[in-house]
């Protein structure tokens, strides 16, 4: 009986042994995986000139809803740098690629001055954007907040002042829609 006790302790021993041995491995190689570094690696370089684009949202009326929709504009990083509300608005103005889509800006506009103050982009048009301007408050609706859409998707406007020949406080010609205050944007 001694000798059966000592193969049963031995089997014993052997077991604990191979269990232990084996939760040894199992830990230690979910450590060696969890320390290992991949690199990751684009599969295309991008140059200098990708590298310095980004996308701008730009308001146009959708012909066919005549509701307001953004339209996105690839542009380099650098062209915003100087002005970037007359950059964005001369986009706006330049149109769309979209052939559903159209700027509501009245034809022969011209951005006269654009600038900060505050949280505040002051917009200085010219008397086409008033005169040419279709009548009715809801195509005016659409005028303005193409521009005020446009304008503050830049982190620095909360609002667009609207300036005629540098004036203040004018309106459209029905006087459905007045310029005396800072419009805000309008989702």
């Amino acid at each position: 009986m001694n000798k059966r006790k000592m193969i049963i302790i031995f089997v014993i021993v052997l077991l604990v042994l191979l269990v232990g041995l084996t939760i040894f491995y199992f830990i230690n190689k979910s450590n060696t995986v969890n320390n290992e570094i991949t690199e990751y690696t684009p599969q295309e370089e991008m140059s200098d000139d990708e590298m310095r684009k980004t996308i701008v949202s730009i308001y146009y009326k959708n012909i066919e809803t005549n509701t307001l929709v953004p339209e996105s504009v690839c542009i380099d990083v650098k062209e915003l740098t100087e002005n970037p509300y007359t950059k964005l608005l001369n986009l706006l103005l330049a149109g769309p690629s979209n052939s559903k889509l159209e700027c509501p800006i009245p034809e022969n506009t011209k951005i006269n001055n654009t600038y900060l103050s505050g949280d505040i982009v002051y917009v200085d048009f010219s008397p086409e954007f008033i005169n040419n301007a279709p009548s009715g408050i809801e195509e005016e609706s659409l005028i303005i907040y193409s521009v005020v859409n446009t304008l503050t998707e830049l982190n620095e406007v909360d609002g667009v002042k609207f300036l005629i020949n540098g004036e203040d406080n004018l309106g459209f010609s029905d006087n459905s829609i007045s310029f005396k205050d800072p419009f805000v944007r309008n989702d």
